[in-house]
């Protein structure tokens, strides 16, 4: 699978909020934004099934 880079634009304060919580759970900003992106994800197909993707 290839990895894409995007770009986010977030306050200040809240970039400052994600580095403590990354920092607690040992991870990476990077890390930490991963996880959460799949867990929304995860917690979305839970509600309205799975997220078909054609990869042609």
């Amino acid at each position: 699978m290839a990895i894409k880079n995007v770009s986010v634009r977030i306050e200040q304060n809240m970039l400052d909020k994600l580095h403590v919580v990354a920092d607690y759970e040992g991870r990476s900003a990077n890390s930490q934004i991963n996880i959460l992106i799949r867990e929304c994800v995860e917690q979305y197909e839970a509600k309205y099934g799975e997220i078909k993707i054609d990869l042609r």
